[in-house]
């Protein structure tokens, strides 16, 4: 059986999008489900592309993600260089190796030729496409051209007539006619690779048996197999990934929503979170769950439950799943999680046992981990304003008057803790006639300063006595001022 090796290839030209994650994890699993290699390779020849700083920010966010390659930058692995501008040689060579086999040529086009070729076809209303200009030139015209203009390009001989059909492990049987394929540029005048060259010659000298990518590779598929019978290479195998889409079915982009893996990191979901929704953007696992560490997808994934169809990226269905898996985050690993958002604020005075205390009392509240530090600011700071909302509705002439008297009560309460807080609140409430909603608001509000959050009597218990007194007389001596 031929080992299971298969790769993710991007191109270090910016941030790392949420599909190329996708394609990433796909190829992840598929190699880890059989015991296989997973490759991290750079694709680097367009320079003119080039982002800095582009490749430790993918390898630090597919780190983060749990996606850990075998063999890449900075690993190494028997196949190496795994950057592309760091085997130009070997590109050379093979572009020189399809010329001499008479399966690519030398072209000398200028750019402006190129350029008025195509505008006069899609004048004609034809698709544009490069007219083969130099395909036929004898050798001593080339031999002349080339001492002429040693800084050209190559380009690979597309048959003219019939068509290729090959097995895409997704979408089944695909056939492209020739007549629809350009005579693709394979090496550049500036002695880079085009990414078709490169990429079957660096899949067949990594032996990647399958290769995972987006469906807008699927046009290329017909050049690159031309290319590994040109060489009497055996082609691995193609899965071309469906499109992500925005709600409204179109493709996903910037302008409608975050499409860096990175974005959802800083704004605090989970990789767990993340992985487990992305898994979901193509694949199901044919029954009704859909929660999936990443140990479960790598025993569960198969590309054969891959549909073909464009999946919706769903917000509101990230935001679920972050929700549940900070539910279901052990307290301790959660505010490990937390700490770096609370040393930005300056919260690092407090015991670990209050900080324990406050995220376990405030996760259920959660969606993503800023949450916290927004929401269950009042934990760390005491209110200096109030919500009006809830003042206007809720805070009558009594009602400093029967908090301070409140207060005076829950000082004397040993233990302070939340089922004492509630029953003296409750006794009170019932000795004055009054609702006990007529008081648990406005002592909420004096509190935390808004009107919702996880209970009060619970939230004065991880504040303590002193701290909860206090707020309760800076709340009266508000509302007399």
């Amino acid at each position: 059986m031929t080992p299971i090796r298969t790769r993710f290839a991007p191109s270090p030209t910016g941030f790392l999008h949420v599909g190329g994650l996708r394609t990433a994890l796909y190829a992840y699993l598929v190699a880890k489900k059989q015991g296989g290699t997973f490759i991290l390779r750079i694709e680097d020849t367009d320079q003119n592309r080039l982002t800095p700083g582009a490749v430790e920010n993918m390898i630090k966010t597919l780190q983060w993600a749990g996606i850990d390659f075998d063999e890449g930058p900075g690993k190494g692995g028997p196949y190496g260089p795994y950057i592309q501008s760091e085997r130009l040689e070997l590109y050379k060579k093979h572009a020189q190796q399809l010329v001499d086999a008479g399966h690519a040529y030398h072209c000398f086009c200028s750019p402006e030729r190129l350029d008025r070729v195509r505008a006069q076809q899609v004048a004609n209303k034809l698709p544009p496409a490069y007219d083969r200009h130099c395909r036929n030139l004898s050798p001593e015209e080339v031999a002349q051209k080339i001492q002429e203009q040693p800084e050209h390009v190559i380009r690979m001989k597309i048959p003219v007539a019939g068509d290729l059909t090959f097995n895409d492990l997704i979408r089944g049987p695909v056939t492209f006619g020739y007549k629809v394929l350009d005579d693709q540029v394979l090496m550049k005048s500036d002695g880079f690779p085009t990414y078709h060259l490169a990429v079957v010659v660096d899949d067949h000298y990594m032996q990647t048996s399958h290769v995972i990518r987006g469906e807008e590779w699927l046009s290329s598929t017909p050049k690159h197999l031309l290319l590994y019978q040109y060489f009497g290479w055996k082609a691995p195998l193609f899965a071309h990934l469906p499109l992500m889409l925005n709600p409204d079915r179109s493709k996903l982009s910037k302008r409608q929503g975050d499409v860096a893996a990175e974005d959802y990191w800083k704004k605090g979901y989970l990789p767990e979170a993340l992985i487990n929704f992305i898994a979901f953007l193509g694949w199901n696992p044919g029954d009704e769950r859909e929660i999936f560490s990443l140990d479960e997808l790598k025993q569960e994934f198969s590309l054969e439950r891959v549909g073909k169809a464009g999946a919706i990226f769903n917000i509101e269905k990230l935001d679920w799943l972050n929700h549940y898996y900070i539910q279901h985050l052990p307290t301790q690993e959660l505010l490990a999680r937390l700490k770096p958002l609370l040393h930005e604020k300056g919260w690092t005075n407090k015991s670990e046992e209050f900080l324990l205390a406050a995220v376990n009392l405030f996760k259920e509240r959660m969606t993503t981990l800023p949450d916290f530090v927004s929401a269950g600011s009042y934990f760390f700071d005491a209110p200096t304003e109030y919500d009006q909302t809830v003042w206007v509705k809720n805070w009558t002439p009594d009602t400093a008057r029967h908090l301070l008297t409140l207060e005076k009560l829950f000082e004397q309460l040993k233990p302070f803790d939340a089922a004492q807080l509630e029953q003296t609140l409750r006794d009170y409430a019932t000795q004055k006639n009054l609702k006990t909603s007529v008081l648990m608001s406005p002592l909420r509000l004096a509190i935390t300063g808004v009107g919702k959050g996880p209970s009060v009597f619970h939230t004065m218990e991880v504040l303590g006595k002193e701290e909860s007194c206090a707020r309760i007389r800076t709340a009266c001596a508000r509302a007399a001022a």
